[in-house]
């Protein structure tokens, strides 16, 4: 969760009230900044609360640590860091404080929401995922043009004000990232606005917008080999120009540009609605004229992303000439731009279908699995695998060995109604442990929810794998992608043989469970 509400001005006879350790609303730090409500807690333990500087009488955040000292350190000499940089993209810092018993950073206050929230109603078309890449990149071509690195760049720390200013906050400086890390990052905010989700798994999501414990953004659509799917496949209405470009930020073999070039290359794409050289009804918005000089990211070496200026005039002028449509919402439909998904005539003079857009499909039903149970009693909380909420789960019990549950069960799994028969393009499972085995079956079967009819379930749907299982899987989330193109699936059944260790056995929870389709 991030800023939300409007600042207030503290009431200048209330006295100030000291005390050390956990805040309570009302309290004035360092005699000036009164905090007025708790926010949230990030995933490295920070408080963020909204308050106001009662010198200046302007609305402020607080990210608050206890206790200070050394285990603040970070934070403290981030936020001086950070503070050094002024920049329209950037939060601004006002002050970072040590009380021993307590750290604190106060920060420019901004009343809107993350790109992470916004996204989730939703993925940005093209144009807007461009802006926004282009403020953090410039963001960051600051940043580094000091010689410092800002090394927390992901969805919660980009945040959107009400006013449509994009700004980068909560930077951190603790020697793990570099400049170009810093870059490749800016790939992973264009690839997260266009399609929902976050093509960097090993990086965790960290700042004081990251949210709540196991709230982690859904890993992107890969395939059995871990192979990253490209933004154009997720969704309709992608450019291939901007696909592009993003694939290759995110290429981890791909030396990515310094980043005032890229901030240069994206500030080419995201120009002023009334730009002269292209109709701006269309997605595709460029500043370049014929005869200027090539892309700065064709010339800093890139492949085939970095388009020319001629090159892309060229992409523009054939929209044009096919008439592009304006890229209407957040979720176009698969005939939104003829670049991502054209209908030409087949010789028999019929217009070929487009592709259908991949979405994330609705779960109807979900139930616990357990064909070896005595009591029936880990059957519950199954819609807690598919609320949205990754707080929340279903866990199994504690047992006292990994394999076949102790030797006491086959295994337990979560059986999906998807409620109609779909195309699936992949399932998404997110665990609270690392260390599980489990493969995805499917049937065609429904039976009641007792021993005997979870017992018909597995025996039917055993004979049908989807991919390879996952075996002491290194990660907390498995992403199945084996799926026929040409069939129809309706139930699905994630099914766990082996638990990781956890303290006093082992046991294992299912936060989340996520179908993609058409």
């Amino acid at each position: 969760m991030t800023q939300v509400g409007e600042g207030q001005d503290a009431d200048e006879t209330t006295p100030p009230l000291m005390t050390f350790g956990a805040p309570t609303a009302g309290e004035v730090l360092a005699e000036r900044y009164e905090l007025v409500e708790h926010i949230n807690n990030d995933s490295a333990g920070r408080l963020v609360w909204r308050g106001v500087d009662v010198v200046l009488r302007r609305p402020v955040a607080v990210v608050l640590r206890y206790p200070g000292g050394d285990s603040a350190t970070e934070m403290l000499q981030a936020a001086v860091a950070a503070s050094r940089v002024i920049h329209p993209n950037l939060v601004g810092v006002y002050d970072a404080i040590d009380e021993a018993d307590r750290a604190y950073v106060v920060r420019e206050w901004v009343d809107g929401q993350s790109l992470r929230e916004l996204v989730s109603d939703g993925p940005l078309d093209a144009a807007r995922a461009t802006a926004v890449g282009n403020a953090v990149a410039s963001a960051l071509a600051a940043v580094h043009a000091t010689g410092m690195v800002h090394g927390n760049v992901h969805p919660g720390t980009v945040m959107i004000s009400d006013d449509g200013r994009v700004v980068l906050a909560d930077a951190r400086t603790d020697g793990a990232d570099s400049q170009d890390s810093d870059v490749r990052a800016v790939g992973g905010i264009l690839y997260f606005g266009m399609t929902g989700y976050w093509p960097h798994a090993e990086v965790p999501l960290r700042g004081a917008q990251a949210g709540h414990g196991r709230a982690a953004i859904p890993d992107a659509v890969r395939d059995a080999d871990g192979g990253l799917a490209a933004p154009r496949q997720v969704r309709a209405g992608v450019p291939a120009y901007l696909d592009d470009l993003t694939m290759d930020l995110v290429d981890a073999t791909i030396a990515p540009p310094p980043s005032d070039v890229l901030a240069a290359e994206l500030a080419r794409l995201d120009v002023p609605a009334e730009d002269e050289y292209l109709d701006s009804s269309g997605p595709l918005r460029f500043a370049a004229e014929t005869g200027e000089e090539p892309s700065p990211l064709a010339a800093a070496g890139g492949r085939k992303v970095a388009l020319g200026v001629a090159g892309l005039l060229a992409v523009a002028l054939v929209g044009l000439l096919v008439g592009i449509t304006t890229l209407g919402g957040d979720d176009p439909g698969p005939q939104a731009n003829p670049v991502a998904a054209p209908s030409s005539a087949a010789p028999g003079g019929e217009d070929t279908p487009a592709a259908p857009v991949v979405r994330n499909l609705k779960i109807a039903d979900a139930r616990i699995i357990d064909p070896d149970s005595r009591d029936r009693a880990e059957v519950r909380d199954a819609d807690k695998v598919h609320d949205g909420d990754q707080d929340e789960g279903w866990s199994t019990q504690t047992y006292r060995g990994a394999g076949n549950f102790g030797n006491y069960k086959r295994g337990m799994g979560v059986w999906i109604d998807l409620g109609a028969e779909h195309t699936v393009k992949s399932v998404q499972v997110n665990l609270t442990d690392r260390g599980a085995s489990a493969e995805l079956l499917h049937g065609t079967i429904d039976a009641p929810s007792s021993n005997a009819g979870d017992d018909q379930i597995l025996t039917a749907y055993q004979k049908s794998r989807i991919g390879q299982p996952f075996e002491d899987h290194d990660g907390t989330t498995m992403t199945f992608n084996g799926f026929d193109a040409d069939k129809k699936y309706r139930y699905l059944l994630f099914w766990l043989t082996e638990l990781p260790p956890t303290d006093g056995g082992f046991k294992i929870g299912v936060q989340e469970i996520t179908v993609q389709g058409s």
